[in-house]
Parts: structure tokens; sequence; C-alpha cells
């Protein structure tokens, strides 16, 4: 069997790192890929975004099929162009992406649906949008409509904050056409979790959970990012909460969609804030979190490929997912100043070190190697992944291998999986895990 992954960050690491173990595969392309996946696949030099030139190389080399990794060639439409051409693609078509592609219509879902999520109005002009915060009290969000790379959340201590965010976005258009809309919402106080599922229309079957750390700073602080790390499982995810979540958001969601004639199929992404009252939905992805992938497929014990092909062919309620009784955790190493502007080029030591290492992965998301060096090239550009008994053992291993690597500039969080440590001291780590 020959697959072709699309994307080029850790993310799509992890998912080539996990496609390649199983027996079905034969071969594995990466379009375009990067400079670690470069080493167990074959890279593509075809962009995400290049729908058409990936098809036509889809059917050249007869690929079994393929899978999307960023949001991008999802809401191009590009399993909409696969299926007209007879090829087989994990994602959802374009209109089901919208769920990613805008936060004004999932937020229209979500109202129709009936699903719990925070009060919000969707606004085009910035005097409207201005007038609209005199009704909310602070911290204030207001959130890009389009694709802003993790970005386009802003969360605003005072109104004088959330006018300039609201002139950002509209007026001087810093997340380009992403803010030709923008949603102001309700601030929701309690705990985020990341839950992710796979649905072939139909049929639902659960991943494990996992918390990411959005913020640059420890502590969660300064800016949004596209991720700083990420643990599986999430301990404030308990199994009740799971069943909830499944009965409450993604079931009426499915009939939501369905109702308008749109169906979902591939991997469906619920970002969700927990609190007293349950579960409230703070998003949606049309793909695999990143880096909430890289745990959850060092945890995944299946073969993935069956997953995928069930999902792709709606018969999904024929497998099911089984899971390590390890927790994960993943460290993202950044370039000093990302999200802003920062410096490529930088030389990366102590890869070597890691070779063999036993207790986890180092998923590459921005890194080139020339003339045997390793060299940054992205904002993201490691994704340190290890494994352990619990949380803390899991922490503990991956911030040893943090220890290993260094390149001018690295900066990382000295804090990811706080709260979940917080909640293991008295328990178990199995006690977490089954409630995954």
């Amino acid at each position: 069997m020959k697959i072709l992954v699309i994307g080029s960050g850790g993310r799509e690491h992890a998912l080539v790192w996990k496609i390649r173990q199983s027996p079905k595969v034969e071969k594995i392309y990466c379009a375009p890929g990067n400079g670690g996946i470069g080493e167990i696949a074959e890279l593509v030099a075809i962009g995400p975004e290049q729908i058409e030139a990936l098809a036509g190389f889809v059917k050249r080399e007869k690929i079994d099929f393929t899978v999307v990794g960023p949001e991008l060639p999802l809401t191009l439409g590009i399993a909409d162009l696969f299926e007209e051409r007879g090829l087989k693609i994990f994602g959802p078509n374009r209109a089901a992406a919208r769920l990613e592609g805008s936060k004004a219509f999932a937020k229209e879902i979500l109202k129709e649906s009936h699903i719990p999520t925070g009060r919000f109005e969707t606004f085009s002009d910035a005097l409207s949008a201005k007038k609209y915060l005199s009704q909310m009290s602070p911290p204030y969000v207001v959130k890009a409509d389009g694709l802003a790379a993790g970005k386009g959340v802003l969360i605003c201590a005072s109104r004088k904050e959330a006018e300039a965010a609201i002139d950002e976005i509209l007026v001087r258009k810093v997340f380009g056409s992403a803010g030709d809309k923008l949603v102001i919402e309700e601030f929701l106080e309690g705990e985020e979790a990341s839950f992710m599922v796979l649905t072939d229309g139909e049929q639902i079957l659960s991943l494990a959970s996992a918390q990411d750390h959005k913020r640059v700073f420890d502590g969660d602080q300064g800016p949004n990012t596209g991720g700083m790390g990420a643990y599986s499982p999430a301990p404030v995810v308990t199994a009740d909460l799971h069943r909830r979540i499944l009965e409450e958001i993604f079931r009426p969601l499915l009939s939501g969609l369905k109702k308008r004639g749109i169906c979902y199929r591939g991997i469906l992404y619920a970002g969700l804030m927990i609190n007293g009252q349950g579960p409230k939905v703070l998003e949606f992805n049309a793909r695999f979190g990143d880096p909430e992938c890289q745990p959850i497929m060092m945890r995944l014990k299946s073969d993935l490929v069956p997953l995928l092909q069930a999902t792709i062919e709606g018969r999904l309620d024929q497998v099911k997912a089984e899971w390590r009784e390890d927790a994960a955790v993943c460290v993202v190493l950044s370039a000093q100043g990302y999200p802003g502007c920062y410096e490529k080029g930088k030389k990366i030591s102590g890869l070597e070190n890691l070779k063999d290492w036993r207790k986890g992965s180092v998923f590459h998301a921005g890194t080139v190697k020339k003339d045997g060096d390793w060299l940054t090239l992205g904002g993201r550009v490691l994704g340190v992944t290890a494994l352990g008994k619990n949380i803390g053992a899991a922490v503990k291993a991956a911030y040893w291998a943090v220890g290993q690597i260094h390149w001018e500039g690295m900066h990382y969080r000295t804090d990811i999986a706080q709260r979940a440590l917080e909640r293991e001291k008295g328990k178990s780590g199995k006690e977490f895990i089954a409630a995954s």
C-alpha cells in the first residue's frame, strides 16, 4: 500500500511516523514534508495549497489513499476534488471544513444544534463591533473569522484592548482576508481540553483526550501560538465528561450538519472549556490538532491505517482503537520571537544524542538538513514527545530530552502539563487514562 501525507509540520511527522509502523504500508510520501520527515518518507515538492498538482501526483503514482494534515487544503476543497476523480482521501469536504474555516459558521451551527458555547455576535464593520462591547464585561474574546494559523484569537483584558483588536482585524487587516469578519465572544472560565474523534458521517470513534498550551510563555502568558506543548490523557476529561462530550456536542453537531446536507468524514477536533456547568465549545478544527497529534499518536497502540481506511470507507463501526496505559507529553521548541518575527537558519545541536532515545521521539516541525547539519526553518521547530507510566514520568522524560538540544535563541515553556501534575497528586496515572 502507498500512502501520501500532506503537510510539513510536527503533526505530519507524527502521522508519518505512526503510519510507517503499519505492516500494510509499503511506501510513504509526504508533500512537502520537512527535514525530519525526509528521514522516514519520500518528500514531494508540492505545497498543500496546490490541490490540482497533488491530485495529479496521486493519480500518477497510484497512491492508495491520501491523509490531509493542515486545514488550508481542506478549506480549498481538496477532498471534493479527489472524490470527483475517484481518489481516496482522509479529510472532510469543503462544506464540512467550514467548521474551521469560518468561526461565524461554526457558531451558527452550534446555536442551531443547541450545543453549549459562549454567547457571541458576528461583525464585518468596526463601529458596530465596538458598540457591542458595551453589552459585555471584560475580558473580551475577539476572533478573526477565517484561518489565521492559530493566532487569530485575541483575549482582551479591557474595552480599550478589545477596540484595538477590532481595528487590527477589521481595519488594519493584520490577518488578511481571514479578518473580513470577526466574532466577539463571551470569555469562558475553566480548564481547556482538546477532544478529537474519527467520524464517517454516521459513526464516531473517539481518540484519547489531550490538553494543549496555546500561550507562548509559562503560566499561560503572552500571545496565542499554534501550540507550545500538549499531553494526553487530559485528567479533566473524566469518564462521565467523555460521555457528555459525545452526546451533547459531537452527535448533535453531526445531526446539525446533516440537516444542512453536509456529511462530515474525517477527523473532527473540538476545543472545549470545562467548568462546573460541563463542557462548552470554544472552537472546531477539521484536522488533527498540532501538537496534540504527537502525544496521541505516541499513545495509540492500534495500527492507524485501518482506522483511517474505515473512516474513508464509511465502516467505522467495524474497527476500534486500543491505547497504551502510558501517558505522553510533548514540549515544543520554538524560535526566539515566535509567534512574531523570528530568524531562520540557526544550527541545531544535540539531536544526535537522541537518535536511540527509547522513551520517546523528536518530531520535526520547522527544520532543514544542509551539509549534514540541522537548521531551524520555522517558528515551531521541534516537538519533543515522551511516554511515561504517568504524566509526571512523561514530563520528566520529555524535559530530559529537551536538555540535550540547543540552538541560539531556542525557546520553550517549562510548565507543560502543570495542571495535570497538580491533579495527579494522590491519584494514579491509570485512573486518568481510564477516563481518557
